[in-house]
This record gives C-alpha cells, sequence and structure tokens, in this order.
C-alpha cells in the first residue's frame, strides 16, 4: 500500500479516536471567533507583494514563483493568479481577460467574473445571500497578499462594518428623539433628522422614513445620529419600548484565505478551514472558489470534463442555456440530508474530479481535500455570462427546516449544522500539454496520481485468463404469511445453499467460467439482515454448515464466493436502537430510509424504514462481524454501502461531519483489509479503491443531463487493470436486447452481471421486493451464457490491460483502445457505418490490432 493510502489510514485512526471521544460541543459562534479574534478586527492588509520576476505575456500581474514546469503569478490589487505551463505556453488564468467587456453579464454576475471567492451565508431566517471577493473585497481594498514557501497566501475580508438604515430605529418616542437627537445637534443635523423621520403625533412617535433615506442622505442621518452620541444601547432601548420586529444589525463582516503553491506539474489551491470567519448570526452555507479558473471563451473551443457516473464532456459555446446548469454532490447524497421523495435515475460522482480541455493543453482538478463536502458545477457561454467554466463548491455548514406547530399554524425554522466541517478544502490543479489534451489524457494522468499515491491496489498479473461472469444470488427474504387467518412474516427462502450450488453446477455445463458469486440474505434474517454486531447463518438456506459445503464446493471448482453485508444500513429495525445508533437528522430525529413503491414513484411511508447507522459505529460492526465471519473459511466478501454511501451524523454536541465519515470508512476498510479478505463492493467511490479487488454497480454511463454532450468511461481508464467490475445486473436494467448491454460491456471493458435466485418468480409475490419480479434462474441461464461467452471471447484478450483510448468516430459509433493496441470499435445505431473503409454491422462491433 501506498504513502497516500497509509497517510489516509493513520488520519482515519486518529480521528476515529477524537470522534469516539465525542468530538467537541463547539459551536458555530466558537468558529466565528468569539474569543477576540473576530471577524471585524482580524484582518492585516500585509505588505505590498515583490515580484520575482515577469512575464510579458501575463500583464499586469507580479511573478511570485516558478519551477522547471510552471509560473505563478498573481495582482495583489484583486486577488486574481495566473499559472503558466512552460511547455505548452498555455496561461491560465483565474478570471477570463477581457471580462470587464463581458456584454452578458450584468450585475452580481459581472462582479463574480473578476472574483476569485464567494461565500453564500444565512440569515437568522435561513435565506441565503452572497459575498464575493469582488465586490465585498477588493472594491473596499481589503485583500492582502502574503508569500508562503512555493506560493502565495491571500487573504480575504469581506464586507464592512459601516453603518446602514439598521443602525437606526424603525419608530422612537417623541420625548427620546428631541431629547436624545434633535438638542444634542446644530441645525443642520436637526434638518436632516427632520427629513428622516416623520413625526406621528397621535402615537407620540416619529416613524422612520425609509423612502428618504437613500444615498447622501442616509450617509448624513447616521452622521446625526453619530454626533448626537446614540448608542447600540439605545437602539436596543427604542426596539424594546416600541416593540419593534428589529434586531440589533450585526456586521456582515467574513474572512476566508486561499493558499496558492506549485508542486511539480500542478497548482495546489488551498482554502485552510481555520482562515474561514463569519458571525455567528450569518453562519457560512458554502464557498466556492476559482469559479473561472481556465474558462473559455465565446469563441474558444474545448470541452468541460464533469465526474457525472463514469464521466461526460460538456463541449464549449454549445447552446443548452434552456437546460439546467451542471450540479452534482461528490459521492452522492448524504442519505442524513436527503429530501428526495422521488425515485432518482442520476448516477453518483465516484471520483472527485474535474476538468478543462483546450486545444493547446488541459487541466484536472483534483479535490484532495474536503471532497465528501465538496459539489463540482459547470455551466456554458450564454446563460450567465460568455464563459464555458467548471468549479467546486465547499459546505461549510448545512441548514435544515425545523417545522413547528402552534394554535394550529405551522411555521418553518433553520436548523443549522452545529459546528462547521473541520477538514481543509484544497485543489490540485494539474497540468497537461497538447499531446495529452484530451479525457484519455486527463484519466491517465488521475490514473497514474492514483497509482503514485497508494490509491489504486496493484495490478494483477497479465495471464491467460477469462473475463470474469458476476451473479448475485438472494437467499431468503420475509414475506408476508397467514395461519388460522391470521398474518404474520416469516423469512422465504428463495436460495438455498444447495440450490445455489446446483446453480453453478449448470453454468459451469454452459460454459461460463470465473464466476465471482455475491450472495446476499444468507445471515440475521435475510436480505434486509440485521445490524452485523454478531453473524448467525439463516437455518432457511441452509445454516452453517451449508455455508460450509458451498464454501467447499466454490474453492473445489474456481468460484470465488463474497456474502454480502450492510455496514453502514440497518436494513432492518429489529435488533437495532435507532435512538442510540442511528444518524440524527438536522432535525434532530433518526435519519430513516424508505423503499420506492414504482407505481407511485415516490417513496413508500406505509411501510418499516431502514436506518442510517451512525458513522462512529462503523468500526464496531465492522470488527464484530469480522471476528464471527472468520470462522467459516470464506476467501471474499461483499461490502453493499461501505463504498458507495458516506453519512454524516448530526447528533447534538457529538457531530459527525461527511469528511469524518470518509476517515471512519477508510478506517473500517483497513480493518477488512487486515483480514486478506478478496473485497467485493457496491460502487467504488475513489477513497475506497485501494481496497477493492472488484466493484459491482459500477457507474456505467452517465445521468445524461441535458446540458452534458456526450458520456464516456473515465471512470473505466482510471480503474480498469487494478480492479475488476460491472455495472447494474442486466436482467434487472433498463436494458430490452442484449446487442447494447453487449456493446456496453465491450467498450467499456466491463464483466457481465446477473442477479437471479432460484424458485419461481411469484414466490415475490407480498413482499417488499418487487424489483425482483423477474429473477428466477431458469429463464436467463442460457442468454447469460450467450452474453458472457460473446463478451470474454474478446475481452479475455486485454483481461487485465488498461483502456489508453476511447474516441467517437462517430454518431453512436465509439472506439476503445487498450494498453497492448487491440481495440474495438462498437456501433450502437441501427444501420451499418462505414469509417475508413471498415463497415461496422447495425448494432455490432469490429476488433483489431491483435498480434499477428
Amino acid at each position: 500500500m501506498g504513502n497516500f493510502a497509509k497517510y489516509m489510514l493513520l488520519a482515519a485512526s486518529v480521528l476515529t479516536a477524537l470522534i469516539m471521544a465525542g468530538c467537541t460541543d463547539k459551536g458555530p459562534e466558537k468558529a466565528a471567533g468569539d474569543e477576540g479574534n473576530g471577524p471585524a478586527n482580524s484582518f492585516t492588509p500585509g505588505a505590498v507583494l515583490k515580484s520575482s520576476f515577469v512575464n510579458p505575456n501575463v500583464k499586469g500581474m507580479k511573478g511570485i514563483v516558478e519551477n522547471d514546469q510552471l509560473q505563478l503569478l498573481a495582482d495583489d490589487q484583486t486577488g486574481a493568479i495566473a499559472v503558466v505551463h512552460k511547455a505548452s505556453g498555455e496561461i491560465w488564468h483565474s478570471n477570463p481577460p477581457g471580462h470587464q467587456s463581458d456584454p452578458l453579464a450584468a450585475g452580481v454576475n459581472k462582479s463574480l467574473l473578476s472574483s476569485q471567492l464567494k461565500l453564500d451565508f444565512y440569515n437568522s431566517f435561513g435565506q441565503i445571500n452572497s459575498v464575493n471577493s469582488h465586490a465585498d473585497s477588493a472594491a473596499y481594498k481589503q485583500i492582502g497578499m502574503e508569500e508562503i514557501p512555493n506560493g502565495v497566501r491571500v487573504n480575504y475580508r469581506f464586507g464592512t462594518d459601516k453603518k446602514t438604515i439598521d443602525d437606526m430605529p424603525k419608530k422612537i418616542s417623541k420625548s427620546r428623539f428631541e431629547q436624545n437627537l434633535l438638542s444634542k445637534l446644530d441645525s443642520a443635523g436637526q434638518r436632516t433628522l427632520k427629513i428622516a423621520y416623520t413625526e406621528d403625533a397621535e402615537q407620540g412617535v416619529y416613524v422612520r422614513s425609509d423612502g428618504a433615506l437613500k444615498g447622501l442622505q442616509l450617509e448624513r442621518a447616521l452622521k446625526a445620529f453619530e454626533d448626537a452620541g446614540y448608542t447600540e444601547d439605545d437602539l436596543l432601548v427604542d426596539i424594546e419600548e416600541n416593540h419593534l420586529d428589529q434586531t440589533k444589525p450585526e456586521p456582515r463582516v467574513f474572512h476566508a484565505s486561499i493558499e496558492y503553491t506549485l508542486d511539480g506539474d500542478s497548482l495546489i489551491a488551498k482554502l485552510p478551514v481555520s482562515s474561514i470567519d463569519f458571525p455567528a448570526e450569518y453562519p457560512v452555507n458554502t464557498i466556492s472558489f476559482l469559479s473561472f479558473f481556465g474558462a473559455g471563451g465565446a469563441e474558444d473551443k474545448g470541452s468541460i470534463l464533469v465526474p457525472d457516473g463514469s464521466g461526460a464532456l460538456i463541449h464549449f459555446n454549445n447552446g443548452k442555456t434552456r437546460y439546467p446548469s451542471y450540479q452534482q454532490s461528490v459521492y452522492g447524497m448524504d442519505r442524513t440530508m436527503s429530501g428526495v421523495e422521488t425515485a432518482d435515475s442520476s448516477q453518483d460522482v465516484r471520483l472527485p474530479v474535474f476538468g478543462i480541455i483546450r486545444e493547446g493543453g488541459a487541466f484536472i482538478g483534483i479535490i484532495e481535500e474536503g471532497a465528501p463536502a465538496a459539489t463540482i458545477n459547470a455551466d456554458v457561454s450564454g446563460r450567465l455570462n460568455s464563459y464555458n467554466y467548471v468549479y467546486p463548491t465547499f459546505t461549510v455548514i448545512n441548514k435544515g427546516d425545523l417545522s413547528l406547530d402552534a394554535n394550529g399554524q405551522q411555521r418553518s425554522l433553520p436548523k443549522f449544522q452545529e459546528d462547521p466541517m473541520r477538514s481543509d478544502f484544497s485543489v490540485r490543479y494539474a497540468f497537461v500539454g497538447k499531446q495529452s489534451a484530451s479525457y484519455p489524457g486527463l484519466a491517465a494522468y488521475y490514473r497514474n496520481y492514483l497509482e503514485q499515491q497508494g490509491g489504486l491496489p496493484a495490478i494483477a498479473e497479465r495471464n491467460e485468463e477469462n473475463m470474469p461472469f458476476y451473479l448475485q444470488l438472494v437467499g431468503s427474504i420475509y414475506k408476508k404469511k397467514h395461519f388460522a387467518g391470521i398474518p404474520y412474516r416469516a423469512l422465504e427462502p428463495l436460495t438455498t445453499f444447495e440450490q445455489a450450488q446446483s446453480i453453478l453446477t449448470e453454468m459451469g455445463k454452459r460454459g461460463i467460467h470465473d464466476i465471482k458469486l455475491k450472495y446476499s440474505g444468507w445471515f440475521n434474517k435475510g436480505l434486509d439482515h440485521e445490524v452485523p454486531g454478531s453473524v448467525s447463518v439463516d437455518q432457511q438456506v441452509g445454516g452453517e454448515k451449508g455455508l460450509r459445503r458451498l464454501l467447499s464446493y466454490a474453492n473445489e471448482n474456481g468460484v470465488t464466493l463474497y456474502p454480502d453485508v450492510a455496514i453502514l444500513t440497518a436494513l432492518s429495525g429489529s435488533g437495532f436502537n435507532e435512538a442510540k445508533e442511528a444518524s440524527r437528522t438536522l432535525r434532530g430525529i433518526p435519519a430513516e430510509i424508505y423503499s420506492f413503491n414504482p407505481a407511485l414513484n415516490r417513496r413508500d411511508r406505509t411501510g418499516s424504514p431502514a436506518y442510517v447507522i451512525s458513522p462512529r459505529f462503523m468500526s464496531s460492526y465492522t470488527e464484530a462481524f469480522l471476528k464471527d465471519y472468520g470462522k467459516y473459511g470464506a476467501i471474499g466478501v461483499s461490502l453493499s454501502d461501505l463504498a458507495a454511501e458516506l453519512d454524516s451524523d448530526f447528533r447534538k454536541h457529538r457531530q459527525i461531519d461527511r469528511t469524518e465519515s470518509e476517515q471512519l470508512s477508510l478506517d473500517a476498510l483497513n480493518k477488512v483489509s487486515e483480514t486478506n479478505l478478496q473485497v467485493m463492493a457496491d460502487g467504488g467511490n475513489a477513497y475506497a479503491l485501494p481496497f477493492l479487488t472488484d466493484i459491482t454497480h459500477a457507474p456505467m454511463s452517465s445521468s445524461s443531463f441535458k446540458i452534458e454532450d456526450a458520456a464516456i468511461p473515465f471512470y473505466q481508464m482510471v480503474v480498469r487493470g487494478h480492479i475488476d467490475y460491472t455495472g447494474a445486473p442486466y436482467n434487472l436494467s433498463a436494458y430490452t436486447d442484449a446487442k447494447p448491454y453487449i456493446l456496453k460491456c465491450l467498450e467499456y471493458g466491463a464483466g457481465v452481471y446477473f442477479q437471479w435466485f432460484y424458485e419461481p418468480n411469484h414466490k415475490i409475490k407480498d413482499t417488499e421486493h418487487n424489483e425482483l419480479f423477474s429473477a428466477n434462474y431458469a429463464l436467463w441461464i442460457d442468454e447469460a451464457a450467450r452474453i458472457y461467452e460473446e463478451i470474454n471471447a474478446f475481452l479475455k484478450k486485454v483481461r487485465h490491460e488498461r483502456i489508453v483510448g476511447h474516441d467517437e468516430l462517430a454518431d453512436g459509433v465509439f472506439k476503445t483502445t487498450y494498453e497492448s493496441g487491440v481495440y474495438v470499435i462498437v456501433n450502437y445505431n441501427r444501420a451499418p457505418v462505414t469509417i475508413d473503409g471498415v463497415t461496422i454491422e447495425a448494432e455490432s462491433y469490429v476488433t483489431g490490432g491483435e498480434a499477428p
């Protein structure tokens, strides 16, 4: 295991100890600097930045630092930076050159083109507002730069503590107005306040005239209040005396810093979480930085790489401004925050990367710190401005809504995350020249980066082997039954261990080799098993003796058995104390998961929920499971959720944020790895990759968002050769024909996957697993053998080879090239296509590049 993985595991161990100890009860107000280091007094402008070199191609910027590959330049007046890639001559600007004359951007969108940081924050009503480094820092000359090793640190102060109209009471009594204000002012000051306030003789008060308090008149009124010696305490007296729905305003002043350093071929942009200061009354929700780094203009050619599912491209200036911009959370939705009630067919983001590809060069952004708190955003020119751009946003404090019922009326109050995220936010921008300026080039860079950092397992030996056939068998499920007219629930066996052996024997007779068997629903009461605090093999499928016989059969017949377990989800409330062990939502209630009702296309809340297990119990459940599991002598295990889900726990005074949850997941994965088991897992999030041998439900497409132009096998180009993978089971997928499935497996280098059970399909009736409505093995085994034979015939030639090339040759026609030069061209069209004299038949493929 490489240095990267070792570092992550060490960090996991330290953080585990801290989290299990209860973390801290410090709230957002502490992070805001209430101990004498608050936002209003912590900013120092810094000295004038010295120039180390000059680059005539980057005007108006000072050379800060350079190495043999890159130059870093900065403007200490605006905070803008530029990076020069020496080999290609490409210049990457934080803010697009000439953006001041953008004919499309206006108002805040114009200001954002000049900014490097944007903070979104909440007010006391939970409404979102924002400040940015141009309008709220540079405009007030509140940017300071200081040199640091190999780079520069930029300190920003956002906003001002200048008084506003809210520092003047909406009403003030006649006596206080005349005695505390007018009597202390000269005639000019008195005239100003009589314009600012109108007397209501009947009520005996003066009422603020908001319509008259604009511009210069507001400034004069504030000056009059100051000259009269009016204080914050006076304001509080007037608010209370007149029962005003007004609060004493707090200065909306924020601080944050970015550190830019050069590291070989990369710029590292880091936002230390310790630099983020905010008033407790205005908690920061998200921070976006370098939103327009490397942005392409309306005349430029290029593409945006986004990590949607297997990967996708958004071409510059594609004109798709009628559709929503791209936005996806890294590692999918936090299940303690999810409010999605309808079915969601979008793909999750498994890799924390994004990029810009231009004709002369490209960069890939790799989120090195804070990925679980990140969202990737992208958009094209023509909507808000004339640029094509991609950038990360990091969540600092989440918000939920608390509903209160009083006197028949319902109110919704904001409920904020108790502590800000504890992780720094860091992105590595790695630059490549023209030769590698393509998505295969960026995939190769990221793969090499992971290899060097220990982020991928060692590549397998390249022997003459067949491709794996992935099979999931379902053991038992709960079913509603009746005895003497009385309903009850009992386990219904769908595939016993003995029946599984029978299926494997039939598969062998049909020439299906290298079977990797995921067996679910085998312990602790079926498919929706109880939490794995211990392991009790279900008698309904054969008990311990049956499991041992199946393991023996598998070992003798070249089958790898992966019994399946859920670590992060209490699939059944039985045996689980949700009050103590479930993650809490921001509303303070246990995080529940309800299954989807396909007929209603929404969650079915009439049934019993599953629960999100608090990450603090992840380690203990993993240890308990492995201790009992070890006695069976299995060589593999399947993890249904440990490499796919990442959740917070907002329990009061014991919060675990999503970045800490990632460290706890690494700790649990390391415990599994120490047993030397072969590990199969669903999903395959980036942090889990070093521990896996097989991935099921790997992303095999993008979400096909309207703004996207092409789905690409970026994920596959990164992991292939190191980890075997497959997508969703063919027989439970949206495919209605085997031909496009075969083509997809060939194009993406994936194994075949089916999910079956032994008993007839009607056994599913009256259960909560309608998704298995047609999974009887007998209906599929012959077709499975034909599909496997065709796919294996080609892919076994490139069994452990990386994908080094992928191109769209024509609409619906793609070429995938493997390391040895072997390639396959697939045609998804329903008509033949001829390219360079080679005809690819409809819904077919051709291969080439084989050694003579």
